[in-house]
């Protein structure tokens, strides 16, 4: 198995001064789940290079046993340092893709015209796609091979607004991932605030907020080893 994951390259929290980035837990925890199972995992962003972490994701209330395995991990380190531009990645030579969260992808990835592009190809060619927390709002503008959106009709999940409301950033943020599924019409569905939670329609794979990034890619796996 070989499985591409999509990082954010931005970094500032909109005019806040605030740094912002992808978070680390919804990368490690779905890294460690796909390398354990022996897949091959390629990292990729916008801009290439290393990708901006949140440093808030690196606090100590933050950290999991994953996240420090990945802070110790020097290959998985090296990796990260190293990512491959997005514009040069198609989904061919990959079984499946994986977008970790974090509020940076609200501003790139979800405009991101190479980005729409590979979500919309590599359904099309029926591959699935994971997006978990805040990275559920890159499919804002995806749509479906009729030109509808992508989500419209399809169950989904995502950062929710009451767990936006929470980190105190729903004025901050360029829109709220819940409101955004809904008004593409998506059957958005959600558990209690940090709980985690994931919503899977054919190869459609949604996690609710950092605890789900793990059950996520474990549920990706799940269907890869189906197929």
């Amino acid at each position: 198995m070989k499985i591409l994951m999509v990082l954010t390259s931005h970094d500032q929290l909109g005019d806040t001064g605030r740094k912002t980035g992808f978070w680390l837990e919804e990368l490690a925890a779905p890294y460690y789940v796909f390398k354990d199972a022996g897949a091959e995992v390629i990292l990729a962003s916008p801009k290439g290079g290393k990708p901006p972490l949140d440093p808030k994701s690196n606090e100590p209330g933050f950290q999991t046993v994953l996240t420090r395995r990945f802070e110790a991990d020097a290959d998985a380190n090296a990796v990260l340092a190293d990512t491959a531009r997005l514009d040069g990645i198609t989904h061919e030579g990959f079984d499946a893709v994986f977008y970790p969260g974090g509020h940076g992808p609200l501003w790139d990835l979800a405009e991101d015209a190479t980005s729409i592009k590979l979500i919309e190809a590599t359904l099309g060619a029926g591959k699935p796609v994971t997006l978990v927390c805040h990275a559920p709002g890159v499919l804002r503008h995806a749509k479906a091979a009729d030109g509808k959106p992508l989500v419209e009709g399809k169950a989904v999940t995502g950062f929710t607004n009451t767990e936006e409301e929470a980190v105190g950033l729903t004025e901050v943020v360029p829109f709220l991932v819940e409101n955004e599924l809904k008004r593409n019409g998506g059957r958005f569905s959600k558990t209690g605030d940090w709980e985690p939670y994931v919503v899977a329609d054919g190869l459609l794979i949604t996690g609710q907020n950092p605890a789900s990034s793990g059950p996520a890619a474990e549920r990706l796996l799940a269907h890869l080893r189906q197929g």
